[in-house]
């Protein structure tokens, strides 16, 4: 089938299902307006297809997901990459339960990461609710109602009202001599 074919029969089945609403509604929505919910209905639905049939995913072994929400819903905007860097592992390494039993060396070997950042991270994520653990078991956990605001040490200031930039600089020269 062409393109003008396939148009053709879309307009088609356009125009059937338009008829058969039309009659079914008998008046109580104006020709237009029902028009136009039908064709914006049809043409804005986007087709899904395979793009290479020989490279399809399929669950050979062991799974992992993140839910949608963790996106959605400000989840991953609340981690710093670290954070985010050994959430991911944890999900990927994990059973059907979020259960999962690296050690910290071999954590910090595949995440390039030094101990400290590793336990900043940690630390970091069970502060958040988004993983338990007990000293050799981690467990992901269930997402929370929501994400927690707690800041990172990265991102902590030790100040909690930032001073701009302009006056650090200011005072750390008043103590400079111009000789």
């Amino acid at each position: 089938m062409g393109y003008r074919e396939a148009n053709f029969a879309c307009a088609n089945n356009c125009m059937l299902s338009f008829l058969w609403i039309l009659r079914a509604n008998r008046g109580s929505i104006s020709p237009t307006r029902l028009w136009l919910r039908q064709k914006c209905k049809v043409f804005d639905m986007i087709k899904k297809k395979i793009i290479n049939p020989n490279r399809v995913r399929r669950i050979d072994g062991g799974f992992s997901f993140i839910p949608h929400r963790f996106l959605t819903e400000g989840f991953i905007a609340s981690l710093g990459q670290k954070e985010l860097l050994l959430y991911l592992f944890l999900i990927l390494v994990a059973d059907r339960y979020g259960l999962s039993f690296y050690s910290y060396d071999r954590i910090c070997s595949l995440l390039h990461i030094s101990v400290d950042e590793y336990v900043a991270a940690r630390d970091s994520l069970i502060n958040k609710d988004l993983i338990s653990f007990d000293g050799t078991l981690f467990q992901v956990l269930d997402l929370p109602q929501k994400p927690s605001q707690v800041l990172t040490p990265s991102r902590r200031s030790g100040n909690e009202n930032p001073v701009p930039i302009a006056q650090v600089i200011q005072q750390s020269l008043k103590g400079i001599s111009h000789e």
